[in-house]
């Protein structure tokens, strides 16, 4: 019978969620402080790409791809029993991660191939390997994360193609099929967590779990609302359609949210932060129809609700949390904890304001980049000694 691998030496490689955390994190704050020090600051940066693309881009398949990794290949432990992915292993996946946002960086000194093939192979990498761990542990209803990774793999190819041909309707394409296809992985992920954790929250509190009303039809609905979306906006489709389907879908998932009760969990900030990151999604959609059916300057609100609103408030919430119970710690924000939640709130409201013109611009997306870079760095000062040491309970991983 074959021996287990010996745990790694360093607790940080013990498990994806630690060093991927981290590493998004990190790469919160770096990211939105060049871009605010390139807007306002002229900050020479090689970028190669246009600024406003590298942007989008580095949020998405840098940031939000970083964090991504640590949740799912954490979460896949949970569904299949498998051992994580830890030691060399999983070096090399953050080596493939690091280097996509090398040369990305650099990209105006760097070959244009050579730029996109390094930056491609982190998300096909990872697909193929969550693939291999679910079929060979059965788990077959988890395999549409792979199809989102997959899809996320294309939206990316779709970019840099736009890049190396000057299309941009290749680099909005690739950049919009992104943003829909994190918002269907956040309905399906959150769909799942958030009314558990609420319910379970509810029964350990005095609460009756039976608030949390939690329908099949419902949850078939919003997910199939948003999926639709998707479609509708990679195929030429009218804009009333696109503008129809995501006012639906707003709907539809608006309804899912009041079902989970969590105005109930007000007490909890690691919860109610959740329900937030939920709603922000709703809110995004709605204001996406609006904008799809005639909505004048409606483009940059809607998705800035989406990307700080919805994907930073729910990336932090959720890694704050894993963090805790992954390591045998209470779920429980550790002191000035509230603090990070608190600058990403208001980090998404300035940043809706400049986009409505509620304040000067400049003024605006300054304060909301501060607030980001104060919620993010926070996380990493506040749990950098969670995620860099041992389990508190002495159990590996």
């Amino acid at each position: 019978m074959a021996q287990p691998s010996p745990p790694p030496a360093s607790p940080l490689l013990a498990y994806a969620f630690r060093p991927f955390f981290l590493l998004t994190g990190l790469y919160a704050v770096l990211v939105v402080l060049a871009w605010v020090g390139f807007l306002f600051g002229n900050w020479p940066l090689p970028l190669g790409w246009s600024p406003l693309q590298w942007h989008s881009h580095e949020m998405v398949y840098g940031f939000v791809a970083a964090a991504t990794a640590g949740f799912v290949l954490t979460a896949m432990t949970n569904w299949t029993g498998a051992a994580p992915l830890a030691g060399r292993g999983l070096a090399a996946l953050i080596a493939l991660w690091l280097a996509g946002r090398l040369v990305f960086w650099f990209a105006g000194w760097l070959p244009t191939w050579l730029v996109a093939a390094v930056d491609l192979a982190f998300l096909p990498v990872l697909a193929i390997y969550v693939a291999r761990v679910l079929l060979r542990h059965g788990n077959k209803r988890n395999l549409i994360l792979v199809g989102v990774l997959g899809l996320l793999t294309l939206g990316n190819f779709l970019m840099h193609l736009g890049f190396l041909t000057g299309k941009t309707g290749l680099l909005k394409l690739g950049q919009t099929l992104a943003l829909d296809i994190i918002t269907l992985m956040m309905v399906v992920i959150a769909g799942r967590i958030i009314p558990a954790f609420t319910a379970n929250w509810l029964r350990q509190n005095g609460g009756d779990p039976e608030w949390v009303t939690r329908s099949a039809r419902t949850d078939q609905m919003a997910m199939l609302s948003v999926l639709l979306l998707v479609i509708a906006e990679l195929l030429p489709s009218p804009a009333w359609l696109v503008g129809a389907l995501a006012l639906a879908a707003g709907a539809i998932n608006g309804l899912r949210l009041v079902q989970w009760a969590g105005w109930r969990t007000w007490r909890e900030p690691m919860l109610w932060i959740l329900h937030l990151a939920y709603a922000w999604i709703v809110l995004a959609l709605l204001l996406r129809g609006l904008d799809r059916l005639g909505g004048a300057g409606m483009t940059s609100l809607w998705q800035h609700t989406l990307g700080v609103g919805a994907m930073g408030t729910l990336i932090i919430g959720v890694m704050s949390r894993v963090a805790m119970g992954h390591t045998g710690r209470p779920i429980k924000l550790p002191r000035f904890g509230g603090l990070m939640f608190l600058a990403i709130i208001a980090a998404t409201l300035l940043r809706l304001a400049a986009a409505n013109q509620w304040v000067d611009y400049r003024i605006g997306v300054t304060l909301a980049a501060l607030g980001w870079i104060l919620a993010f760095a926070l996380f990493v000062v506040l749990y950098w000694p969670v995620l860099t040491r041992p389990r508190a309970d002495g159990r590996q991983g």
